[in-house]
């Protein structure tokens, strides 16, 4: 098996899921109760969450979710709910993903004003469009930090300072949100200068069902889930002790030689690209086509993403032929491939239906490997050979 849907899910580390079955099995305590086994387990909680902050920004804290949809929903509803006497404008992008879209097209039907702006042919968003949408009645901009369909690096760390140096100006408070679900583990956080930023535990080999929300303190925002207080009041529930333990491990174990890991994807990467463009003529990069490797190359493609159009051809087609051999990769977000209709990030990226139908994403780990891609480029070439040929016969 080749597994190129990384930007789906990662195959969870073997550590993590031996740490989680050892949680399970020993450190079962409410980590609220007062005994010895939830001390233990709240104490399993700490050092999670000193091991996920440690890889963000000072001066912030981190809340434990679900996932990077709940994460991004309570910075949207959250945010709004605090910022809405100030003032009712929200600027995002037509690129985000779905827990963010979705969530901005229910807060304008309460009401607020949404600025969906434009991306270029990459898929990228000028910080100078998002200067030119700011006014004394914005409240919160929302700007991913890696498109997950096209792996496009947004101009998050310029923003940040674009918005900072607005509130300075005007007097404003206008909270930054970054949806980072497509690049914690894989780029640096270090140049983000977010107020808030969302992750997602199995993107990042942790556990399915686990997230979380990094807050920069100055910017506290009411509760999202009201009950019994747990994760500082912002989200009450009985936390996932096995789950959160399992995301600690993980950030901490993808983000450790990440220079290293990141570098050897960009050469995976690469090397499939090269071969599919010397062997299959009428192809097209989706997004940016040079790699960037870190987050101030905004503007360049994240190594973890590939997003390829095979000119008449169907990617659905093209993606059962591949998992026939063993080949398993993607034909966009699998978090809206139970939608119909073209992608909305290839949409605004201003592509044709034809070009969008041919299009899959390849989505890369610091499990693939160089050897693999061989397999891959053949494989891929006589299934879009084989399309071609039998297309013309319509």
């Amino acid at each position: 098996m080749i597994y190129l849907d990384n930007s789906a899910t990662t195959r969870q580390y073997d550590e993590v899921t031996e740490l989680m079955y050892k949680v399970a099995k020993d450190n079962f305590g409410n980590p609220s109760s007062l005994h010895t086994l939830g001390f233990e387990a709240g104490n399993l909680l700490y050092d999670a969450r000193r091991q996920v902050e440690d890889l963000l920004p000072p001066a912030g804290h981190v809340v434990f979710t679900s996932g990077g949809t709940e994460s991004d929903n309570m910075a949207l509803l959250s945010s709004a709910r605090k910022m809405r006497r100030r003032g009712n404008k929200i600027i995002t992008t037509k690129v985000e993903h779905p827990a963010v879209l979705e969530t901005c097209k229910r807060l304008k039907e309460q009401g607020f004003e949404v600025v969906f702006l434009d991306v270029d042919v990459d898929g990228y968003v000028e910080e100078q469009a998002v200067k030119a949408a700011l006014d004394e009645n914005t409240i919160i901009v929302s700007v991913m930090t890696v498109n997950n369909e096209v792996g496009t690096i947004m101009p998050v760390a310029h923003i940040g300072r674009v918005i900072r140096d607005f509130n300075r100006q005007h007097g404003t408070e206008i909270i930054f949100h970054t949806d980072a679900v497509q690049a914690f583990g894989k780029l640096s956080m270090d140049d983000v200068e977010a107020d808030l930023i969302s992750a997602s535990g199995h993107k990042f080999h942790g556990p399915k069902g686990t997230g979380f929300l990094y807050i920069k303190k100055r910017h506290q925002i009411p509760p999202f889930i009201t009950g019994g207080g747990q994760e500082g009041g912002f989200r009450s529930s009985t936390e996932n002790t096995p789950g959160i333990a399992g995301l600690g491990l993980a950030a901490v174990m993808s983000c450790d030689n990440q220079t290293l890991k990141i570098s050897e994807m960009g050469v995976v990467n690469n090397y499939l690209l090269n071969g599919l463009k010397t062997e299959i003529q009428d192809i097209i990069v989706n997004g940016p086509e040079e790699l960037g490797y870190n987050m101030l190359e905004q503007g360049k493609r994240c190594p973890s993403v590939l997003n390829i159009s095979f000119e008449g051809t169907r990617g659905e087609v093209l993606l059962h032929t591949l998992e026939q051999d063993g080949i398993y990769v993607s034909t966009g977000s699998a978090c809206s491939s139970h939608k119909t209709g073209d992608s909305h990030v290839l949409c605004a990226m201003s592509m044709t239906h034809k070009e969008i139908e041919g299009a899959l994403r390849f989505s890369f780990s610091e499990f693939n490997t160089v050897e693999e891609m061989d397999y891959v480029i053949d494989r891929v070439k006589t299934a879009v050979e084989r399309f071609r040929r039998l297309g013309s016969f319509r």
